[in-house]
């Protein structure tokens, strides 16, 4: 795939995009101009926590993860349902891979419903996919 190509091929899903390494980048960019960066900041917290083999680090990283995203008044804190934050909370002295899987499920549907389609209409989506595709254009056309 070209890297116009590529970046057209994040408009297919926001896997393909959470996928790329430069689609996560522009992302970030995009949900920190809509100061919403601790949506994919959480959901990328989830998925290394869920990669975690040592029980002693499942604890910190869960316990790291609450304060920094879920408490009331966390300094990155999502905007989940009372019903999720709560059992969280209730569970979090025992964490296991999977107490966050609601809340990432949550927030991953927030991103994909709401500002993944907001990032494919705004201006610096539209700004890359053009760059890219003038880049094509001079490498086939070295003449011009």
């Amino acid at each position: 795939r070209s890297s116009a190509e590529e970046t057209m091929a994040w408009s297919e899903s926001v896997d393909t995009l959470l996928a790329n390494k430069d689609g996560l980048a522009a992302f970030r960019t995009f949900l920190k101009s809509e100061f919403s960066e601790e949506n994919v900041e959480f959901w990328l917290a989830c998925e290394d926590f869920k990669k975690t083999k040592s029980s002693t680090k499942i604890t910190s990283k869960a316990q790291k993860i609450y304060s920094d995203f879920i408490q009331a008044d966390a300094p990155k804190e999502i905007n989940i349902d009372f019903h999720t934050k709560t059992h969280i909370s209730q569970n979090i002295s025992e964490p296991t891979l999977s107490c966050f899987d609601d809340a990432q499920r949550l927030i991953y549907s927030l991103m994909a419903k709401d500002s993944f389609p907001r990032f494919l209409r705004s201006e610096a989506y539209k700004e890359l996919v053009k760059k890219q595709e003038n880049r094509n254009q001079k490498r086939w056309l070295p003449f011009m």
